[in-house]
């Protein structure tokens, strides 16, 4: 396990050549406390302002072949912070070509689950996101190791299988 900065955790999510699988399972995550409060008071220009480096690079990488999933795993009814990912956050994420799927946690109760979000990227490298009690970023670890790959694409695997289409979901 290596630690890595956030800049090094965006330039490896950056330059994948072909396929990007992203797991969230966290209710709320204070690194953009500041954009959802704001969103929350009513800014609607923020938002698409902030996102758009990320979907204009998923629409770059989609053009060239590139795959990106996400799958996030909630629980109902949605938070505030998630019920604002649905409407304001993932909508554009969609729209740019992002592949996003909703699974309810209570359908998770019994599969094999890694302990932090990840990235998985190439089927090769796992980058763990790891929060701290107050939903803000404690560290980011890199993995290369086979089975620690495997376990992640499996655990992708499993959750994709369940996962609800962005356009299908329909939050509680």
């Amino acid at each position: 396990m290596e630690l890595i900065s956030p800049k090094e955790r965006a330039d490896l999510v950056n330059g994948i050549s072909r396929e990007a699988l992203h797991v969230e399972m966290r209710d709320n995550y204070g690194i953009d406390a500041d954009l959802f409060a704001n969103w929350r008071a009513g800014d609607r220009e923020e938002v698409p302002r902030v996102l758009k480096p990320w979907c204009d690079r998923v629409r770059a990488g989609v053009a060239e072949g590139k795959t990106y999933r996400r799958v996030c795993v909630v629980s109902e009814p949605l938070s505030a912070y998630q019920r604002w990912c649905f409407e304001a956050t993932n909508g554009l994420k969609a729209e740019a070509g992002e592949d996003l799927r909703w699974v309810p946690r209570r359908l998770t109760s019994t599969l094999s689950l890694p302990g932090n979000d990840f990235w998985l990227l190439d089927g090769e490298t796992v980058v763990f996101n790891v929060f701290d009690g107050t939903d803000r970023r404690a560290e980011i670890q890199l993995y290369r190791d086979p089975a620690i790959v495997k376990h992640c694409a499996d655990a992708f695997s499993t959750l994709w299988d369940l996962a609800i289409l962005h356009r299908d979901y329909r939050p509680v």
